[in-house]
């Protein structure tokens, strides 16, 4: 049986697909990954450029120009996602979307975390790569694998920071939150590295999910399924990042 954390690639995925036609590759879910990054990148340099076309003469940018972008983006990819994990047939479609529409969030996001911290994005973009490429030659080296007890901790561990995550989000509604962790001291660092580390061992369970899924001959569509679950790791590792940097040159 197969474990991930990521929702988007359960243990039930590939048990719910009937095989037929042409088969799911690695080197398809490679290619589809590229291109859902490539569409991502696009939009996410729209409201780039929309914040920094913005600043005035103190350099700053207008962030409401760009937020109904971010928070469409941010939304509507958050819908396409639930509805791509439940109709894994329309992946082929809802994939481009859901990179389209994150990388309309992330590029508001990033604009406006660079206009604080200059050139914090470009760390940020080269860390998430350097993570993504270390772990897979460590994956394919063999110096990680994905066993039942290592998907069973990282997939507790990462449903435990989803409950934080939540908590936090509801108690905002009432002008408070849990504190410390999204402070810049050393226990908000701390729980910022923490989060990033488990967001990179996720990329792990995905690449194990896909080899997987390949190996088991799934369907071509599942390629689509495959990229954007890698996608959603990604968007979150890159975001995970982008709030470590922010904390650690803020003090």
């Amino acid at each position: 049986m197969m474990r991930t954390a990521n929702p988007a690639l359960n243990s039930k995925t590939f048990d719910e697909v009937i095989a037929g036609g042409e088969k799911m590759t690695i080197q398809g879910t490679v290619n589809k990954t590229a291109l859902s990054l490539f569409l991502l990148v696009g939009t996410a340099m729209y409201t780039w450029n929309m914040f920094f076309d913005s600043a005035g003469l103190d350099g700053v940018g207008d962030m409401s120009i760009v937020y109904p972008w971010m928070i469409g983006g941010g939304i509507g990819g958050f819908i396409v996602a639930i509805v791509t994990i439940f109709k894994k047939t329309w992946a082929p479609i809802t994939t481009p979307i859901y990179a389209l529409l994150e990388g309309l969030l992330l590029g508001g996001l990033s604009a406006l975390f660079e206009s604080m911290f200059p050139g914090i994005v470009l760390q940020a973009v080269a860390l998430t790569f350097g993570t993504l490429f270390s772990l897979l030659f460590l994956y394919k080296s063999g110096l990680i694998r994905a066993t039942e007890n290592f998907k069973l901790g990282v997939a507790a561990a990462t449903g435990g920071i989803a409950l934080i995550y939540m908590v936090s989000f509801v108690l905002s509604f009432f002008g408070t939150g849990i504190p410390y962790i999204h402070e810049n001291g050393l226990m908000g660092i701390g729980f910022s590295a923490f989060v990033v580390v488990i967001a990179a061992l996720n990329l792990v369970l995905d690449f194990d999910f896909i080899e997987k899924g390949a190996e088991r001959g799934v369907p071509k569509y599942m390629e689509w399924y495959g990229a954007f679950g890698l996608l959603v790791t990604l968007v979150w590792l890159y975001i995970e990042i982008l709030r470590l940097l922010a904390k650690l040159r803020s003090r």
